[in-house]
């Protein structure tokens, strides 16, 4: 079979399944197994051998039962570096890269050269760590995460993406692992936020991501409402502290952190207009 023939085959498939993006998902997977760019892809009047074309059969069954497209490549790009991600970890989004431009906005007015330290609470695949420490050469980064799965994925994209100097990674149910000392100047964290009621109409192929990493509870509240009592003593006074949170909690959120000294506590929306980041500045001494 033709190269193009397989394409108009597969795309048909992929939308009778009802899958969004059926001509860009397929081509990524042909560019992906041929290992050729997508002009390439277009200009090409191969015919495809019988084995490779049981290898693409075999990605594009994997799409079709939903699984992410980013866990069928291995790799997902992330504030323009390639991850590496398995179903260990979550697909880093593009909600998280504006938690990322807003602390960035922060630290580089408040100090050019900035040398924090940093603390990244539930890393994953090490995204929000290896992002700042890129964009932050003078910071030390310390990287939590419960699940030592997890941290092996980080580990490795800490080490490809060139930061092991600067990013240290540690196994840790939130901050159990950490002293109960000022140690950091900020703070950031991506918990698992989603609620019960959520996960009844979420997209199926969140099916494949670590339940860990998404699950808040019946509110979507409980690890956030952990992180709001546990951050106060590892934050220097003065320090930031940054949350990626669900649309619908931005009152939940200031509730949990309103018994505790922080001001400049807010929430910046998303591309899509839905609250998405909260904020908040421990008081100084």
């Amino acid at each position: 079979m033709k190269i193009r023939d397989l394409y108009q085959n597969s795309i048909e498939r992929l939308q009778v399944a009802k899958i969004p993006d059926a001509q860009l998902e397929v081509s990524i997977l042909l560019c992906h197994l041929l290992k050729i760019s997508r002009a390439e892809l277009f200009l090409n009047e191969k015919v495809l051998l019988p084995k490779m074309l049981d290898e693409f059969e075999e990605l594009l069954l994997r799409r079709l039962q939903r699984e992410p497209i980013s866990y069928i490549l291995g790799e997902h790009e992330f504030w323009s570096l390639p991850f590496k991600v398995t179903p260990d970890v979550l697909i880093p989004r593009p909600e998280t890269e504006i938690l990322i431009e807003i602390v960035l906005q922060i630290v580089k007015n408040s100090e050019e050269d900035y040398h924090g330290a940093i603390l990244d609470i539930g890393t994953g695949s090490g995204a929000i760590a290896i992002a700042l420490a890129r964009e932050l050469p003078a910071a030390t980064v310390f990287s939590l995460d419960l699940s030592y799965s997890a941290l092996q994925i980080a580990a490795y994209n800490v080490k490809h993406l060139q930061t092991q100097n600067r990013v240290h990674l540690l196994q840790s149910d939130l901050l159990q692992g950490i002293r109960d000392q000022p140690l950091f100047d900020l703070i950031v964290s991506n918990p698992p936020y989603v609620s019960e009621n959520e996960f009844a109409v979420l997209q199926p192929e969140l099916a494949f991501e670590p339940r860990l990493a998404l699950d808040g509870g019946s509110m979507g509240m409980e690890t956030i409402e952990r992180l709001a009592v546990q951050i106060w003593p590892v934050l220097k006074p003065g320090g930031w502290f940054f949350m990626e949170i669900g649309a619908e909690q931005s009152e939940l959120v200031k509730n949990a952190f309103s018994t505790w000294s922080f001001e400049n506590c807010s929430v910046y929306k998303d591309y899509a207009g839905l609250p998405r980041i909260f904020q908040a500045r421990k008081i100084s001494d």
